[in-house]
C-alpha cells in the first residue's frame, strides 16, 4: 500500500466538505425539509443547481475575505431565489438561513468510499482534517457521521485564524500534528484552497476533483475516492 505516496509521507490531511462529507447531498435533504415545512412552492430540481453554483461562488469570495460569513449565508440564498425570479422577503430569507444552519448537520451522508479509504489509510498514516468551516459546525459533522475515530487532529479556519489557501492554516495544522511539510500530504476537492494552498506550504497533494474543475499538472488528480483506492492498491 502507498505506492502513489512519497515514501516520506507519515501524515495525510483531508478537507471535509465535498471531500469526505457529502455537502451537496446533505444540503439537498436540508432544503427538502425547509421547503416542505415553510411551504415554499418552488421546485428543488430547479433551485438546487442554482444554489450550489451560487454557494460555490460566494464561498470563494468568503475565502478571500471579500465578504463575511454573515453576508455569505444571506447572499447565497437571496441570489438563488432572485435568479429564479421567486419572490422571498428578507425576513423569510433570514429564517431559511437559520433553519438551514441548524438542520444541515443533522444529515450525515458521506462521499462514496470515504470510510473504505480512511480505513485503508489509517493502518499506515496519521490522519488529520483541515477545514474552512467553523469549530462547532464541523465538529458536529465529524462526530455525527462517525468520522472522528479516524483522525488524530482537526484544524478549523476559525481556530487557526486563517482560511485555506493561506499557508498559515496548513502550518498551524502541521504543527498541531507534530509533522513537517516533507512528511505531509493534503487530499481535497478545491484546486485553489486545498491544492495550491498545501503546495505553497510545501506539502504534497492529491486533488479529488469532485467538481470537475479544469485539468492540471500540479499534482495527482482523481475523479473519485474509489479511483484513489485502486491506485493505492496497485
Amino acid at each position: 500500500m502507498g505506492s502513489i505516496f512519497d515514501k516520506n509521507i507519515t501524515d495525510v490531511f483531508f478537507d471535509l466538505d465535498h471531500t469526505l462529507w457529502d455537502f451537496d447531498k446533505n444540503s439537498e435533504y436540508t432544503f427538502r425539509f425547509i421547503f416542505d415545512n415553510e411551504k415554499i412552492n418552488l421546485s428543488l430540481k430547479l433551485f438546487l443547481p442554482i444554489y450550489n453554483s451560487n454557494n460555490h461562488y460566494f464561498w470563494s469570495l468568503y475565502r478571500q475575505d471579500k465578504i463575511s460569513y454573515e453576508e455569505l449565508r444571506i447572499i447565497r440564498l437571496k441570489k438563488s431565489f432572485s435568479d429564479l425570479k421567486f419572490k422571498v422577503s428578507n425576513k423569510k430569507i433570514e429564517k431559511i438561513s437559520e433553519i438551514y444552519f441548524k438542520n444541515l448537520i443533522t444529515f450525515n451522508f458521506l462521499m462514496k468510499d470515504s470510510i473504505k479509504l480512511l480505513k485503508k489509510l489509517k493502518k499506515k498514516y496519521n490522519l488529520h482534517i483541515i477545514t474552512n468551516g467553523f469549530d462547532k459546525v464541523q465538529n458536529k459533522k465529524i462526530n455525527n457521521s462517525s468520522l472522528s475515530f479516524f483522525f488524530n487532529s482537526i484544524t478549523t479556519a476559525e481556530e487557526a485564524g486563517f482560511k485555506k489557501p493561506n499557508i498559515e492554516i496548513f502550518n498551524f495544522a502541521m504543527a498541531r500534528a507534530n509533522t513537517k511539510p516533507s512528511n505531509s500530504l493534503m487530499i481535497g476537492d478545491s484546486f485553489d484552497s486545498d491544492i495550491i494552498g498545501s503546495l505553497n506550504a510545501g506539502m504534497k497533494a492529491i486533488h479529488f476533483n469532485s467538481h470537475a474543475e479544469n485539468d492540471h499538472n500540479y499534482c495527482l488528480v482523481v475523479d473519485s475516492l474509489s479511483q484513489l483506492i485502486e491506485l493505492i492498491d496497485n
